[in-house]
């Protein structure tokens, strides 16, 4: 991520307000999550008023542009969409929902994170382990 885009995004959670804290203390928690992990870089993009998009891509990814998107949607309160190619995970819980040509027009599953959970936020993060092990040389 360039300066000025981690600075964007850096501003971004500074200056969320928002009476119930859950959806931003879980993005808070997916953007560390994924900026620890081996090989992974992070992009957001911002359209104020739709949706806040950060964006996850792996070092060896050729021919997509990310592996997972964790997008904040703008509504009464914010929240969260946690979506995944959906070739690229399993659900093996059913809690996803499946969205043709949901993610940059490929199929997708999406998660829905209104309410803070560690369950959920566990699930996601195995999805999104899932995600790197396909992304890992044989």
């Amino acid at each position: 991520m360039n300066t000025k885009t981690e600075q964007e995004l850096n501003t971004f959670i500074e200056d969320w307000n928002e009476t119930s804290a859950a959806a931003k203390n879980s993005f808070s928690h997916f953007k560390n999550y994924l900026s620890k992990k081996k090989g992974v870089s992070l992009d957001f993009i911002a359209r104020p008023g739709i949706t806040y998009s950060l964006r996850a891509i792996h070092k060896n990814q050729t021919s997509r542009k990310l592996f997972v998107m964790v997008d904040v949607i703008e509504d009464t309160t914010r929240w969260l969409s946690i979506c995944f190619y959906s070739d690229m995970i399993t659900d093996p819980q059913g809690k996803g929902d499946v969205v043709p040509s949901g993610l940059l027009g490929e199929d997708a599953i999406c998660f829905d994170f209104e309410e803070q959970s560690d369950g959920m936020r566990s699930y996601l993060e195995k999805r999104i382990d899932e995600c790197l092990l396909q992304l890992m040389p044989s």
